[in-house]
């Protein structure tokens, strides 16, 4: 519990009047959504998500133009890692278990658009899947199976801290109607197999999972993970803390480089600047790009280049690439992480914020193949007006086309079309 980045959040702590928890402890996920999505922030937030989503998936790019030839589709008889066989049992026990409503509820075709409307605030308004609150104990702890087939043990693990973390919040704040252990949205798509490409998803308050699967390959992407406190102090789950090794890790990184990398490093050196244009920060997201229906965001390069860095400060940072993406499973991440090292020296690294100890701080890691963010952020449902350590927010995107595994799928779609025409000539994939 101790350390230099660990804020006391209990000093934020809202009283019963403050105006945000308002009509919370009385309310179900149903009616706060209701509620929340009638103001006018909120109802024009909305409106620009839905304009993003009703825009042709294209990706995140730099100037947007998708980069060619930066994803490949496994060769026939490539064993890329995938826990394919382990997934497709866990995902029939799902609907095995599900009545014939939730069969209907919770299974989409592969392409659908319901995919691209997760999201991660806890105002409940997509209704995609099936609400873990609402179906039975068997059904969630078969869902969970699911999950945990799917991730890595550390993976599932952060996953399992974030709701914990969620429904710590809803005792905090009397509002367990709409934050607890089951404030989660889940759906599969397309049918489960050992080789046809299928996926899911499971989304809610600051826990995003979308996973596609064709044969041994497997994309995880985008991740949203955030907490709001970022520690547990009491109760059964005591001394769970989330995403410290990735704030810690990135300070001590920043603190290590010359003043001259630093300098490139950092673009703003408070979290909010006037300086910033308009696109730099949103009210909600603040200074992450990669959100919610940010899915063909035009995201430029910022700060540094990594090659500017000492070899062993690289490691520190292909490290911090790993702490984010260790959901992946162990030999998915290796190739995952063989892909970032291929475009090293086209890799950026970014800094808003101070980096003395005890400065709230954002960074991103940035390069054709992969995105990350780390924010902190000001209060939502705890009182501090400016960001501090315990209100995180995390990000992984796959730029290029491959966010939901959209590049492997269509890769996938014309090799298929290739078989079907018998044009396809043995070795061309």
């Amino acid at each position: 519990m101790s350390g230099p980045l660990r804020a006391a959040y209990r000093d934020y702590l809202p009283g019963p009047n403050y105006p945000r928890l308002e009509h919370l402890s009385t309310s179900n996920a149903h009616q706060w959504g209701e509620k929340r999505a009638a103001e006018h922030f909120v109802a024009e937030w909305m409106k620009s998500w839905k304009e993003l989503h009703d825009k042709p998936y294209q990706g995140i790019t730099t100037d947007g133009n998708v980069l060619a030839n930066v994803y490949h589709l496994a060769h026939d008889g490539e064993d890329h890692g995938a826990p394919t066989a382990v997934m497709v049992n866990a995902a029939h026990r799902i609907l095995e278990i599900a009545s014939v409503e939730e069969w209907r509820a919770l299974s989409y075709p592969l392409e659908a658009d319901e995919w691209r409307e997760w999201m991660n605030p806890e105002i409940y308004v997509f209704k995609n899947g099936v609400r873990l609150e609402d179906v039975s104990d068997e059904l969630v702890s078969a869902i969970h199976g699911l999950l945990k087939a799917s991730l890595s043990p550390s993976g599932y693990k952060k996953s399992i801290d974030c709701i914990k973390v969620n429904a710590f919040l809803g005792e905090l704040i009397n509002g367990k109607g709409v934050l607890n252990e089951r404030s989660y949205n889940f759906a599969l798509f397309g049918d489960p197999s050992l080789t046809s490409p299928w996926g899911w998803y499971f989304y809610g308050h600051h826990l995003c999972l979308n996973c596609l699967v064709v044969g041994t390959q497997q994309v995880i992407s985008p991740i949203f993970m955030g907490a709001e406190p970022n520690v547990i102090d009491a109760g059964p789950d005591t001394d769970v803390t989330i995403f410290y090794p990735q704030e810690s890790a990135a300070l001590a990184l920043m603190q290590s480089l010359s003043s001259k990398v630093q300098s490139q490093a950092q673009i703003y050196d408070k979290l909010y600047s006037p300086e910033m244009p308009k696109w730099r920060f949103h009210r909600a997201d603040q200074r992450q790009l990669g959100g919610a229906f940010q899915d063909n965001r035009i995201v430029p390069y910022e700060g540094v280049l990594v090659t500017a860095m000492s070899s062993q400060q690289q490691e520190a940072l292909l490290e911090i690439v790993r702490l984010f993406i260790d959901y992946l499973p162990p030999r998915v991440l290796a190739a995952r992480l063989n892909e970032v090292q291929s475009y090293w020296k086209e890799t950026f690294f970014s800094w808003i914020g101070g980096f003395a100890n005890g400065d709230a701080f954002y960074y991103k890691v940035h390069s054709p193949v992969i995105m990350i963010e780390f924010d902190h952020h000001t209060g939502v449902f705890l009182t501090n007006k400016e960001p501090l350590h315990f209100h995180i927010h995390t990000l992984v995107r796959t730029p290029n086309g491959n966010d939901y595994g959209k590049e492997l799928l269509k890769q996938y779609y014309a090799r298929e079309q290739c078989n079907a025409q018998g044009t396809i000539k043995s070795g061309a994939w």
